[in-house]
């Protein structure tokens, strides 16, 4: 399984590839009774895929031989047993990957130049993902966060460390004492390190970000830079700054739910406002007809919203899942077109949207 996603990782995901780029996709269950069928369904589901490859007769035997072996590779790496609600597979000549998703996907195989990416997607918004910095006086780190989920630790530019000072027993009789922990030239420079790394970090994959740590660690990283001021929410806890992570997520979870109701209350408050302006659409049809037009400024969808629609050629009307033309994602497929074309996108709890299809959108004119 992969690290968390990120826009970089979605990028590279949605790239071209090579002739066939294989997507297994099948909807996984996290406890029983219900996932006891999961792997049988998944082998057939990759039975399925390596039919498709072997009989398009668009494939080179080379590449058929390499992608039957990738999706061979890809289930050897399936961890059912700590499965969450969906499951993809991509495969392509010389690559592939698995991954996880906390959204339910349709089970669906699919060859193509470019890899099914929508769900992941619409997951990753969905997760409301965020950032972590846990400090400490002598070493800060930084975490990767989700809706739910305990923390994980992200590595590269972090754990950022502080230099040790060297021991002066001459200076320490002289003063009779130690200087202030946050006070000296070295803990400035090593928090000026942190500001600076963990502004690389969120350019890279902005996100809010959640600052863990004593007062006077907090009050002293303040005064190094922005962070502080720039935050989605203060912790003030120390001990953190080396996890765990589920210590790391119960500390959290006050800000965090905060933080969520209030992001609730502006979305919806946006909505209303749009409804007096006449800058409304609201319904799976009229959202996706103005997502399509590139209209959209923010897009809302409750959490659990699915349906399976077809197009009739003017409208999206209500379909069976396999019915010829049905299209069972329809709600990722929002998410996806919307974010592609600069729209915000956030998930709301169930029947926040009732009233207007569960799903709703801020339309820029």
């Amino acid at each position: 399984m992969h690290a968390p996603i990120s826009p970089a990782i979605l990028a590279d995901l949605r790239r071209p590839r090579p002739y066939p780029a294989v997507s297994v996709l099948l909807p996984t269950h996290r406890r029983e009774p219900d996932n006891a069928q999961d792997a049988v369904r998944l082998r057939n589901l990759l039975e399925e895929a390596k039919d498709a490859v072997h009989n398009d007769p668009e494939v080179s035997r080379a590449d058929r031989i390499d992608v039957i072996g990738q999706l061979d590779q890809a289930l050897g790496e399936v961890d059912l047993v700590h499965a969450e609600d969906g499951l993809a597979i991509f495969a392509a000549p010389g690559e592939h990957q698995v991954w996880t998703l906390a959204r339910t996907v349709p089970a669906r195989v699919l060859l193509a130049q470019t890899f099914l990416t929508r769900n992941l997607v619409a997951a990753h918004v969905a997760n409301q993902p965020f950032w972590v910095l846990a400090l400490s006086a002598d070493v800060a780190t930084m975490w990767s966060g989700t809706k739910g989920r305990a923390p994980e630790q992200f590595t590269g530019t972090f754990p950022v460390r502080r230099v040790p000072e060297d021991f002066d027993p001459e200076r320490e009789e002289r003063i009779g004492d130690t200087p202030s922990t946050f006070n000296d030239e070295r803990t400035r420079q090593f928090l000026r390190e942190v500001t600076e790394s963990a502004g690389v970090v969120v350019a890279a994959d902005p996100r809010p970000m959640y600052v863990v740590g004593e007062s006077e660690a907090l009050a002293a990283l303040d005064d190094a830079g922005k962070l502080v001021k720039e935050a989605a929410g203060l912790i003030t806890q120390g001990g953190l700054a080396e996890g765990p992570a589920e210590a790391l997520r119960q500390a959290l979870a006050t800000a965090a739910g905060t933080r969520a109701q209030e992001e609730v209350a502006g979305v919806l408050s946006e909505l209303d406002d749009a409804r007096s302006r006449k800058a409304f659409a609201g319904g799976v049809d009229e959202v996706w007809q103005s997502v399509a037009e590139a209209r959209v400024a923010l897009v809302a969808i409750e959490d659990g919203y699915r349906t399976t629609v077809r197009d009739d050629g003017d409208h999206l009307v209500p379909a069976a899942s396999g019915d010829r033309g049905a299209r069972d994602d329809i709600v990722d497929e929002i998410a996806e077109q919307a974010l592609d074309t600069g729209a915000r996108v956030r998930f709301v709890p169930d029947g926040e949207l009732a009233d207007v299809g569960h799903v709703a959108a801020v339309l820029r004119y």
